[in-house]
């Protein structure tokens, strides 16, 4: 993939967790002091954040290519 394909997708990813964000905080078990710990949305939104991670990552290192070729 290509730095604009993985920039494209951590938007998108990034999108989708912005809305289950917000459906989070609309959540009756939010409310509790222990309701993140048992919300199947707080898994996803994890999730997310895993993935977005992984595919900052690789952009980091395919940027760090470029650079080195450049040199």
């Amino acid at each position: 993939m290509s730095i604009d394909d993985l920039e494209a997708e951590v938007d998108k990813l990034l999108d989708e967790m912005d809305a289950l964000q917000e459906k989070c905080d609309t959540l009756p078990q939010c409310e509790k002091d222990d309701g993140c710990a048992t919300c199947e949305i707080n898994k996803q939104i994890e999730a997310l954040e895993e993935k977005i991670e992984t595919l900052e990552n690789k952009i980091e290192a395919l940027m760090g290519e470029e650079e080195e070729d450049e040199d």
